[in-house]
Parts: structure tokens; sequence; C-alpha cells
């Protein structure tokens, strides 16, 4: 009974320090929040300007390519045909492997990170 005295004393006395340190412990916390969340937000922001200009590209390699297939083949049903079937190929063969190419490495970067 004496000791939970003693403690109920102790905090007592030192509830200022109590206060002071909860919130230091608070801003702490808000501070690292707001560093998480702003480097979530520029890598979001780099991410989408990213795909964003990585698909200009793509879609003006295609256009060059058709153009290109099309002079080779004299006609342009044929070279944006031919660069279409490419695209197509592509596209199935990332969904085929698409496991091995994406989710398996972003699992183990995930847990690397853990």
């Amino acid at each position: 009974m004496e000791k939970e005295q003693d403690i109920w004393e102790f905090i007592q006395e030192n509830k200022v320090l109590l206060q002071e340190y909860l919130e230091v412990r608070v801003s702490i916390f808000r501070l690292e929040l707001i560093r998480t969340t702003s480097s979530i937000g520029g890598i979001l922001a780099w991410i989408i300007i990213s795909l964003f200009m990585f698909f200009l590209v793509l879609l003006f390699a295609g256009i060059t390519l058709s153009l290109w297939l099309s002079g080779l083949m004299d006609s342009y049903v044929a070279g944006f045909g031919t660069t279409t079937l490419l695209f197509l190929l592509i596209m199935l063969l990332l969904t085929i492997f698409r496991k091995k190419l994406f989710i398996h490495p972003i699992v183990r970067i995930l847990v690397r990170q853990q």
C-alpha cells in the first residue's frame, strides 16, 4: 500500500515533466508522419510524371515504327498492323510473366524493408 502512494506522489511531483515528455513525443510523431507523407507524395508525383513520359515515348516510338514498316511494306495497313501485333505480343508476354517480372520482385522488396 505504501508503494502505491509513493508512485502516486512521484507522478504528482513530476506531472509537468510528464506533460512535456508527452508533448515532445506527440511532436516527434507528427514530424515523422509529415516526413513519411511528404516522401510518399514526392514518389507518387515522380511515378505519375514518369509513366506519362513513358507513355509518350511509347506512343511516338510506335508511330515511328509503324511509319517505317509502312515504308518497307508499301502499305500503311501492313505497317500499322504489324506494329499493333508486336505490341499485342509484348502485352501477352508481360501478362504471362507478370508474377516473375513484377509481383515476386515487389514482394521481395517489401519483405526486405520489413
